[in-house]
């Protein structure tokens, strides 16, 4: 029911016993990485893309991106976490490894998460490269469906679906 987190996608960065950090992946501003970079840095960006509100909680400039060599924290093989003012240059300056950067991010205490995943307040699915780094406006939609399909399938048990649809 949060305003905050109506069709988000979340990609959980971390979560321990201490409480979590996710970044909301659908939510781009209308600021550049280009612009917000010129206030930053006097490093030339080639970087595309826009900023993205990751959540309602202040933080840092953050990036979720694809350079090992960049990362603070491995989200998942492929996906790496980074805040670090240098290794955020260093990945603006190259501009061809996949990222995303966000301000602000989404923040629960110990104990909170499991609660609200307990309550339903939460679907999950396992994330992936391809949805982490799409700018698509429907991703939400889509990730929707990725949810309904699964658990669909986890229902279906294939020997009482009849040889005959029409006997369904």
């Amino acid at each position: 029911m949060d305003p905050n987190f109506f069709r988000t996608v979340v990609l959980m960065v971390q979560h321990n016993e201490q409480g979590a950090l996710g970044l909301v992946l659908n939510r781009p501003t209308e600021t550049t990485i280009r612009e917000a970079w010129e206030q930053i840095d006097d490093v030339p960006c080639p970087a595309e893309g826009f900023i993205h509100q990751g959540g309602p909680c202040e933080g840092p400039l953050m990036a979720v991106h694809g350079d090992d060599a960049a990362s603070e924290i491995e989200v998942m093989p492929g996906i790496h976490f980074s805040t670090d003012r240098d290794e955020l240059n260093k990945l603006v300056a190259d501009g061809n490894i996949p990222m995303k950067f966000f301000v602000g991010y989404a923040g629960w205490t110990a104990g909170q998460l499991e609660t609200e995943l307990e309550d339903g307040g939460w679907l999950v699915t396992p994330a992936s490269v391809q949805t982490v780094f799409a700018n698509d406006p429907d991703l939400w939609t889509k990730v929707m469906r990725e949810i309904s399909v699964s658990t669909l399938y986890k229902g279906l048990n294939p020997k009482v679906i009849p040889q005959d649809p029409t006997m369904n």
